[in-house]
């Protein structure tokens, strides 16, 4: 029986097994932390920065999805500096890329727009770059319009590690930073593209979505891309 140690979330003293994450123990404890970029079931990279939490006797703030439990560690979910620090990652996200919900196959059934309802946000207060950016509609059944992408890396994740097929990555760096499918071919001519749709379920925005919806009518099923590795582990 593997050994548990205790850690101390917002308050409460919680069992957690060695090796586990904060977010995975707050999660199975029902304690919210908001994040874009992590998913159950895929490895975890910290990319969004809106699982940040506080630690005790840590001067800087901690991704919950990357730092992993120990002994004593007393974790700070939530406050002001928290609330803040989050409210700019979410708008520094808006203004990067070309966020219309107004006309989103996703509306509504967003994680990024979800968030910004959350925490209050009814307006950017920083300036909107608005980057000229394609749209790929070469896929016969699905399309990548970068303008509201979140590079979350999830569909680039879910491809290698679940569908085993490795199309997406991330090409570029810092702002030009973008999601390209085998070496920067359009998407439907990736040899290696299963059609599966499993990283289309796993984006969080309308990035990636299935052809044919109308906007408000694109939703998505991250959990069946979950189920799947958990599936496979019970094997």
């Amino acid at each position: 029986m593997t050994e548990k140690v205790k850690v101390r979330i917002d308050g409460e003293v919680i069992a957690a097994t060695p090796g586990q994450t904060i977010l995975e123990v707050a999660r199975a404890n029902d304690k919210y932390i908001p994040a874009l970029c992590y998913m159950e079931g895929l490895s975890a990279v910290g990319a969004c920065r809106l699982c940040m939490v506080e630690v005790a006797g840590v001067a800087r703030l901690l991704p919950a999805c990357t730092t992993p439990v120990q002994e004593g560690l007393a974790v700070n979910t939530s406050s002001p500096q928290l609330q803040s620090y989050r409210k700019i990652a979410l708008e520094l996200l808006f203004a990067e890329r070309n966020h219309v919900c107004a006309v989103c196959v996703s509306s509504g059934h967003c994680e990024l727009q979800s968030l910004a309802q959350e925490h209050g946000i009814t307006y950017i207060r920083y300036p909107y770059n608005f980057p000229k950016l394609a749209v790929d509609t070469t896929h016969p059944r699905f399309v990548l319009d970068q303008n509201r992408c979140i590079l979350c890396s999830r569909c680039v994740r879910t491809c290698d590690e679940i569908e085993g097929a490795h199309v997406w990555d991330v090409s570029g760096r810092g702002i030009q930073s973008r999601l390209v499918s085998e070496l920067k071919r359009p998407w439907g001519e990736a040899t290696t593209c299963t059609s599966c749709g499993k990283c289309v379920q796993a984006c969080p925005t309308g990035a990636m979505a299935e052809k044919g919806w109308g906007v408000e009518e694109m939703t998505k099923r991250p959990a069946v891309v979950s189920r799947l590795t958990s599936m496979r582990e019970g094997q």
